[in-house]
Order: C-alpha cells, then structure tokens, then sequence
C-alpha cells in the first residue's frame, strides 16, 4: 500500500473534497470556520499538503453537509479508476 502523502488516491480525496466544496457554494474560510480551524488548514488538505484524520474527516463532511459515506463510495470509485 503506498502512503505517500502525494499518491493519487490520495490526490483523489482532496479532489472531491475541493469539488463538493465548491458545489456547496463555500470559500475556503467558509469551511474553516464552520470546523473551527484557520483557512490554511483547508487549502493544505486540499492542496495534499496535509491529510485528514478519520474525526476530521467527519467534521468536514458536516461542514459541507455530505454524508460521509456517500464521500466514500464516491472516493472508492474515483480510487478504483487510478
């Protein structure tokens, strides 16, 4: 299994998540605000700088209002056509 930060299922991830952002109609500090963190710590998971933990993950979705599973299957889709 590769953990390299930049892999591209990795790459997949912060794809969707910039992607279900911008659907929702939200800024980086729009999401940062509502998951109490500065606007860095989106455009770093965003940007693969930095990854998300399991909870901080959760709490994202909820800021952008997607179910977390359904960014899972749509994440295991993306993952199964690298």
């Amino acid at each position: 299994m590769d953990k390299a930060i930049h892999s591209a299922a990795q790459s997949a991830l912060c794809r969707l998540l910039r992607e279900h952002r911008e659907r929702a109609g939200l800024r980086q500090v729009d999401v940062a605000q509502r998951v109490g963190e500065p606007q860095s710590f989106v455009s770093k998971y965003e940007s693969g700088e930095r990854r998300l933990d399991l909870v901080e993950l959760h709490q994202v979705c909820i800021a952008l209002d997607l179910p977390m599973l359904d960014l899972i299957k749509e994440y295991e889709r993306a993952a199964a056509n690298q």
